[in-house]
């Protein structure tokens, strides 16, 4: 299976073969790691422009995280606050879990991503501005009463003006390109500059380039000549006095590219296609920010994979339903809003004990809430947002890359227990990036379904509803001779699957189908503990949370806090240690990016005193906000 469209090989050079870029005769200075955060209007490209850096960097052999940020608004009015966009990533030298708490180089392209994103900036920081967009118009869009880079407001910075808009116009000018054409090509001014700055080689964003833009000369020329244009600014000039590299980091040998949590939740489902032997099918209704699950499935029918863009989210879940009825892996996704409206038939997936797949890429909420931010606040709609007793097993992924573990894990839980399972992702994982070593298919064990042929019963009948010590239900495709049966939403009768009123066989089958999702914890690995074995705090996480506690974990401890963290997986049913190792500790911190939705849910379990942090602010926790709640809960003990 190789689904990948840009790889690269890493064999971990040290530091003698990786060096700067060969063309530069200015010295660079080294450093451990670095934190670059691209912002401009909705229609500078600094997606793309963070993208193409952090290729530039994966290929150089950098660990990295990104954090794209989007404007809800498709198309925000030009240069105000509401269109910022930016695209931060953090590249180091050695194992990083977070996108950085503060950007160390700012990149404005206007007033207005200024305004927007310099408050995140700490002292010392720089600021790399497009000069040629502090005009007055822009100035006053962005709410400046006077020009900040006059007025000594940004005296606490390294300032760098740079007339990007300017230079990109003029070298442009021999591709034939006209100025309003030639501006648009600034950002890849932008990356260049920043490409000579952190000695990032240009030659991976050409190639692109040239793949991108080909059939439009104009366009590829202009570009290439801006993002020359930039990198020959920075080596020129006196402008900016210094220029950094940053090491390779010393990741396994093997094959790595750069990956989405998107991406690497659609590689994880076509790979769970191929284990199970199933085709696939995916139904879905386009919502941000599950949209791109869709689309890169759609270029895979070559793994037996269909696709369907529905005409509404109940639409979907209904035809993944009706082809894993069939005897397909059907996969669902949505976000939060889209959930809700799958509710109903996620009941009728329960009820049928089919297995399926529900993705929900989670968003700030309720309602349209904050369509492109992140939140972690559907667990408890995953858990209990149906009527009647319905239980669901839940999974969460907690990096982009481990998109594509968790859900070969749902998919693999859905089929071996007959159940729907719902996997939660979220905005920031969907949209985030991290080198991914590509596994070698030889290491992914299969689980192939297994489909019945022949009656079961002892007079020769076929029971639908005729477990195995787990509870499990057997599964016939229909159309099989002999094995037809009957389906429907109304309750059935054990075994038979006969439509049943009875109040005991209800009270019997609400019974095994929760027990048959609690089986599911003999097949599930133990929580374990990362950290400090011997703290007496334990940090307790699930989803995206992962790299901020880890980190947070490790700076409380240089403090002299001790802290322990362990990170679920899965949700429901939770592992069978859980409680005991719960119980080890004399406090129990769970950070969750909602108002305390697994802290609910542990304290009703365990009857655990789990204290909360919480943050719903359409980002990711801070490192530091994690590690300085850590240190507070020490102190207060001391």
């Amino acid at each position: 299976m190789n689904p990948s469209r840009e790889r690269l090989r890493s064999t971990v050079p040290d530091d003698s073969t990786a060096v700067a870029d060969p063309r530069s005769d200015r010295p660079a200075h080294k450093v451990e790691h670095v934190v670059v955060r691209f912002a401009g209007d909705s229609g500078d490209g600094m997606q793309l422009t963070g993208d193409r850096f952090t290729l530039a960097s994966a290929i150089f052999g950098n660990d990295l995280v990104t954090f794209p940020s989007f404007p809800a608004e498709i198309r925000a009015p030009a240069g105000t606050l509401a269109g910022v966009s930016s695209f931060q990533v953090h590249f180091s030298d050695s194992d990083i879990h977070t996108p950085g708490d503060k950007p160390n180089v700012l990149v404005a392209m206007n007033p207005a991503a200024l305004s927007a994103n310099v408050g995140d900036l700490p002292p010392g920081g720089t600021v790399i501005v497009n000069i040629d967009a502090f005009d007055e118009r822009n100035l006053q869009k962005a709410g400046y009463e006077t020009n900040p880079l006059e007025d000594g407001s940004l005296d606490a910075y390294v300032v760098y003006p740079v007339p990007m808009t300017t230079i990109t116009v003029e070298v442009a000018k021999e591709t034939g390109a006209k100025p309003r054409e030639a501006e648009r090509s600034k950002n890849f001014f932008a990356l260049g500059l920043v490409s000579w700055m952190y000695s990032r080689p240009l030659e991976p964003t050409i190639r692109w380039n040239e793949e991108k833009f080909g059939r439009n000369r104009t366009v590829a020329d202009s570009n290439r000549a801006a993002l020359e244009a930039g990198w020959n600014f920075g080596e020129t000039t006196e402008v900016i006095a210094d220029r950094y590299e940053v090491s390779p980091a010393p990741l396994a040998a093997g094959e790595y590219r750069s990956i989405n949590g998107n991406t690497a939740t659609a590689y994880g489902i076509i790979t769970a296609g191929q284990l199970a032997n199933l085709p696939v099918f995916l139904a879905s209704y386009p919502i941000t920010p599950a949209s791109d699950i869709l689309h890169e499935l759609a270029r895979h029918k070559n793994f037996g994979v269909r696709t369907m863009q529905a005409e509404d989210e109940i639409a979907a879940v209904g035809a993944a339903l009706g082809a894993a009825f069939g005897g397909h892996l059907g996969v669902t996704t949505t976000s939060g809003p889209g959930l809700d409206l799958k509710s109903e038939t996620l009941g009728l997936a329960v009820q049928l004990e089919i297995p399926m797949l529900i993705v929900d890429v989670q968003r700030g909420g309720p309602s349209t809430g904050l369509p492109t931010k992140t939140e972690q606040a559907d667990l408890l709609a995953a858990m209990f947002g149906r009527h009647g007793e319905s239980p669901i097993p839940i999974l969460a992924a907690r990096t982009p890359g481990d998109c594509f573990y968790a859900a070969v894990e749902a998919a693999r839980i859905a089929i071996g227990h007959m159940t729907p399972v719902i996997l939660l992702t979220d905005g920031y994982l969907a949209n985030g990036s991290e080198p991914w070593l590509i596994p070698d298919p030889e290491s992914l064990d299969a689980f192939p379904a297994e489909f019945v042929t022949e009656p079961n019963g002892a007079d020769g009948q076929y029971l639908p509803y005729l477990r195995d010590g787990r509870y499990v239900r057997p599964w016939a495709l229909p159309g099989t001779p002999g094995l037809e049966h009957r389906i429907g939403g109304i309750e059935h009768e054990d075994g038979t699957g006969n439509v049943s009123y009875d109040p005991a066989n209800h009270a019997h089958m609400v019974e095994v189908r929760a027990a048959k999702v609690a089986r599911i914890a003999d097949d599930i690995p133990d929580a374990a503990v990362e950290g400090d074995q011997d703290a007496d705090i334990l940090v307790i996480g699930w989803g995206s949370t992962y790299g901020s506690i880890r980190a947070g974990v490790e700076q409380a401890a240089q403090a002299g806090a001790r802290a322990a963290h362990v990170h679920l997986r899965h949700l429901n049913p939770f592992p069978k240690n859980l409680g005991a190792l719960l119980g080890r500790y004399d406090r129990v911190l769970a950070p969750e990016m909602n108002r305390g939705q697994l802290a609910m849910l542990l304290r009703s379990r365990f009857l655990e005193d789990v204290q909360t942090l919480s943050k719903m602010e359409g980002s990711p926790f801070l490192a530091e906000e994690i590690a300085a709640k850590i240190q507070e809960i020490a102190e207060a003990r001391s």
